[in-house]
């Protein structure tokens, strides 16, 4: 773990949602899968689904069919691939090892959290609900609460807005470049969880981030000795 000294006092954490705070990709990976089978066609390997679980229905059925959102048949199958998702949207998704431990410390310490992900609304809040969290995050936003996604810092300044913290004195924590981006953007010193999807781009380590982790556990003793420091 390498880390900068963050704020004193720390006035709350953000997370993303898929990648960081939550393993979606097993339900996501099975959704685009269905439309392959559904068609007759063998599923992919998880392996090649996992690394972009974090970028939806664009990253998913780019791998799983090779077509973009400017092929013809890729309506259909983004239609397809949101009807199986959501049908089982909380079958085999699960909190990453340790995230319920940060959550709990968290809320001992007084520290609010929040989720800011570019998940659209309709998936993301169906979602959250299901998840076993141990403190109720004090905000929410998704891709299209705010008329930008991530990397634009609109989402993360929502969220500041929404906790009712100066956003210098948040921790945004994500797996993807664009989480960075989006956290320096605002203002925010950002970590790099490397343990999440990553995408298929440069690697955690060259993502500019104020700190880089290998696992939740990571953030209790990062997150809380900022706070003392």
């Amino acid at each position: 773990m390498m880390a900068r000294r963050f704020p004193d006092p720390l006035g709350a954490v953000l997370f993303d949602l898929d990648g960081t705070l939550a393993d979606t990709a097993p339900d996501l990976a099975a959704a685009a899968n269905k439309v392959r089978t559904d068609r007759g066609l063998e599923p992919v390997d998880y392996e090649a689904l996992r690394p972009v679980a974090s970028h939806g229905a664009r990253g998913l059925i780019g791998v799983a069919f090779g077509v973009g959102p400017g092929d013809a048949e890729f309506e259909t199958l983004r239609l397809a691939f949101l009807a199986n998702y959501e049908a089982e949207i909380c079958v085999r998704t699960q909190l990453f090892p340790g995230m319920a431990d940060v959550l709990a410390e968290l809320g001992r310490a007084g520290i609010p959290w929040g989720i800011v992900t570019n998940k659209s609304g309709r998936l993301t809040v169906p979602l959250v609900a299901q998840l076993p969290l141990p403190v109720p995050p004090a905000c929410v936003v998704a891709g299209d609460t705010t008329p930008h996604a991530k990397p634009h810092p609109a989402p993360l300044l929502h969220a500041a807005d929404s906790i009712g913290v100066d956003a210098r004195q948040i921790v945004y924590v994500g797996d993807d470049l664009r989480d960075i981006e989006a956290g320096r953007a605002a203002g925010m010193p950002t970590i790099a969880a490397s343990y999440g999807y990553c995408g298929n781009g440069p690697s955690p380590v060259e993502w500019r981030a104020d700190a880089l982790i290998a696992s939740a556990a990571e953030l209790i003793p990062l997150l809380l000795e900022s706070k003392r420091a």
